[in-house]
């Protein structure tokens, strides 16, 4: 599958305004040239500090090569049930107060702006340290207003990104960020900025081969309420593969009630999205033509929640479009 040429100008837009350092990455499933990584955590290496927490709060997205100890969003059926069934009761609450018509003119006609607040969390002031370029992190902001906007062709989504600030922390405990621990909770403690509707990102090196994770909305704000980005998977970076800026776009899928295109296999509702095909597993790469299950339609291997390389990554789909709207609604307005 060719490379959208909308797409294409977005990726050289992006990398063209970064800092091309020094080389830092991860480990992560396909078949990456050696050149692609640098020495990191394997998951004999994990410190006894990184525990992951419930599933039912956190999602991520992992590297085709990564050696991962938890999958952080890979929910169960039960926890999926159990998360639908609040969400839909809620939205059942809100249509009886505004009437199911208003409900929904107010989610087609939707224009959200997100505050971002962004914490770069490095070991000193050194890019190998952590400390990326201002260019980067604005790049970054550009491949999510063009990712949600449908620029980069598909859907277009109700949301914009607007940079509020940027926040620059040296701390070698909390680096590398590892998910679930201890360090984690009370980085988030501290730093954390805004409501429910500001996006709080956390930039860095991270551990055990994750690209980034993120919490899925919820009824009352938690503390660790935002999503977490490998700092060289932002345009120009150099995890090669995943350096154009669409780990952020699939973590912030996630912080605004996407699940991946592949939860719940060929069974069932899936990710609970009706117009992106059931898919057996993630995709890794760019596989072509892969279709994993019997039902109508290919794998959605394009799309911002799957597992491929950025390069494949171009489109939301209407459906999840309107599941966002819906959860913003109920969770974050």
């Amino acid at each position: 599958m060719g490379l959208r040429p909308v797409l294409l100008n977005r990726r050289i837009a992006g990398i063209a305004s970064t800092s091309l350092a020094v080389a830092l990455g991860v480990a992560t499933v396909g078949l990456l040239p050696a050149a692609t990584t640098a020495a990191t955590p394997t998951a004999a290496a994990v410190s006894a500090d990184e525990v992951c927490e419930d599933p039912t709060g956190t999602a991520a997205r992992v590297r085709g090569d990564a050696v991962v100890k938890h999958d952080p969003n890979e929910l169960t059926m039960a926890q999926l049930h159990q998360r639908e069934s609040e969400f839909a009761d809620l939205l059942q609450e809100r249509a009886k107060r505004v009437g199911q018509r208003t409900l929904s003119a107010q989610a087609a006609a939707a224009s959200v702006t997100i505050p971002v607040v962004v914490h770069v969390i490095r070991k000193d002031t050194t890019r190998a340290g952590g400390n990326i370029p201002d260019s980067m992190i604005q790049s970054q902001i550009s491949v999510l207003n063009q990712s949600f906007a449908g620029a980069t062709g598909g859907a277009a989504t109700a949301f914009a990104f607007q940079l509020q600030s940027i926040n620059r922390v040296t701390n070698t405990s909390w680096y590398p960020i590892r998910q679930g621990s201890t360090a984690e909770r009370q980085m988030k403690t501290q730093l954390r900025q805004g409501t429910k509707g500001t996006l709080n990102i956390y930039l860095g090196e991270l551990s055990g081969g994750l690209l980034g994770w993120a919490t899925f909305p919820q009824t009352t704000l938690s503390v660790m309420d935002g999503v977490v980005v490998l700092s060289e998977s932002l345009p120009g970076g150099t995890a090669t593969n995943y350096n154009q800026g669409d780990t952020g776009t699939h973590e912030v899928g996630h912080w605004l009630n996407l699940y991946h295109t592949f939860q719940g296999g060929c069974s069932g509702s899936g990710d609970q999205v009706s117009d992106t095909p059931a898919e057996a597993s993630a995709a890794y790469q760019c596989p072509t033509g892969r279709d994993t299950c019997s039902s109508t339609g290919l794998d959605p291997i394009t799309n911002f929640m799957d597992y491929t390389y950025d390069t494949c990554m171009y489109q939301f789909t209407p459906g999840q479009a309107t599941r966002m709207i819906n959860a913003w609604n109920t969770y974050r307005a």
